[in-house]
């Protein structure tokens, strides 16, 4: 495998994602800002799929911000209790909406500093909400885009917020959002955690891991 510089490894795995993928869409369902939030904090080690059965209840329970910072935590754990982790789930979702009311006038922040100030989210889950609802430039870097990352030979770290400014220094900011949901879906179909499909892989011909790399 020739050499290749960062941003032109980049280029190519964006490219070939896109074709590979041409729907780039977060797997969570959502109608508004709040919603994809919460849901995303649910998603924390548990399924998209699994929250996806929780969230329609509760969201149906829970309208706004302001219902959710009413909220008995005890009423939220009862909706959420097969999403696991969900006393803490629960207690963060009427902290942070209780936050939203008093210090963002019940609307959800659009920036990741403002969206890090809410109990139980990280840059993760802000760079989610920031490229999927506000159209800015995000990288969501979760276990799918640590461990594609690195098998294709852009670092060998797993500090994620080192990766997500690692990222961003290579990737073409208008790309980068629908690039992150498309590592999630070859994460899902190819690049598995135990055993990556290499053959099958629309990246192995610049893959370090492919190549023998790693």
């Amino acid at each position: 495998m020739e050499n290749i510089t960062p941003k032109k490894r980049a280029e190519l795995a964006v490219n070939a994602l896109k074709k590979e993928y041409p729907e780039a869409i977060c797997s969570l369902v959502y109608t508004d800002p709040l919603q994809l939030l919460i849901a995303t904090r649910l998603a924390a080690q548990c399924t998209d799929a699994r929250v996806n059965m929780v969230t329609p209840q509760l969201f149906e329970k829970f309208k706004t911000a302001d219902d959710f910072a009413k909220a008995e935590v005890s009423d939220v754990e009862e909706c959420i209790k097969s999403c696991g982790l969900y006393k803490t789930k629960a207690r963060d979702i009427v902290t942070m909406s209780r936050q939203i009311c008093y210090n963002f006038n019940g609307k959800v922040p659009g920036t990741i500093e403002e969206l890090t100030t809410l109990a139980g989210i990280g840059r993760k889950t802000a760079n989610l909400v920031v490229g999927d609802i506000f159209k800015k430039p995000a990288v969501v870097v979760d276990t799918h885009c640590i461990r594609i990352t690195s098998r294709l030979g852009f670092h060998n770290i797993k500090d994620a917020k080192k990766i997500e400014f690692i990222l961003r220094e290579v990737l073409d900011p208008n790309e980068s959002n629908d690039f992150c949901h498309r590592l999630v879906l070859h994460g899902r179909a190819v690049c598995k955690a135990r055993k990556p499909e290499c053959e099958l892989c629309c990246m192995r011909d610049f893959c370090e891991f492919a190549a023998g790399g790693s």
